[in-house]
């Protein structure tokens, strides 16, 4: 009887939890640069809205842009947060939302090749992203400053 009570209980309390939004992730939207000699990255996102937000990349060197990403955060099919990026325009790869709290997000896709981790925190004017493994080896780091 015990099993069934916590069992139930677990349910209720599964269905009563919130789902998270895109507006628990608010805290992301900005302009955010880094550079480093004459290498650049600068990343957008704009504040969530309509379930959704969108942003951008892009990495150059001097006046030349090497790459860009278009980058996107909705609820999946299942009504979980996944990051959406298109590298170079192409096809579309989606990281499931897996840890997240008031400054930091980790999105996760074990099937694809690289990056299969994409973490952000955020301190104030500052962002880093951490892309890696799954199992956070070859981790590759950007600090950004909010523009």
């Amino acid at each position: 009887m015990t099993y069934w009570v916590t069992a139930g209980l677990s349910m209720v309390l599964a269905a009563a939890s919130p789902a998270v939004a895109a507006d628990d992730l608010a805290w992301l939207a900005g302009q955010w640069a880094s550079e480093t000699g004459d290498r650049w990255t600068e990343e957008s996102w704009t504040p969530p809205r309509g379930g959704g937000m969108l942003g951008h990349s892009r990495t150059g060197r001097g006046d030349v842009m090497r790459e860009f990403e278009f980058l996107r955060i909705a609820a999946g099919a299942d009504g979980t947060l996944a990051y959406i990026a298109q590298p170079q325009g192409g096809a579309s790869v989606a990281f499931r939302l897996v840890r997240h709290d008031t400054t930091s997000a980790t999105f996760e896709n074990a099937a694809h090749d690289y990056p299969q981790r994409i973490h952000y925190v955020r301190d104030g004017d500052t962002l880093t992203a951490t892309i890696s493994r799954i199992d956070g080896s070859k981790p590759m780091r950007w600090t950004f400053r909010r523009r």
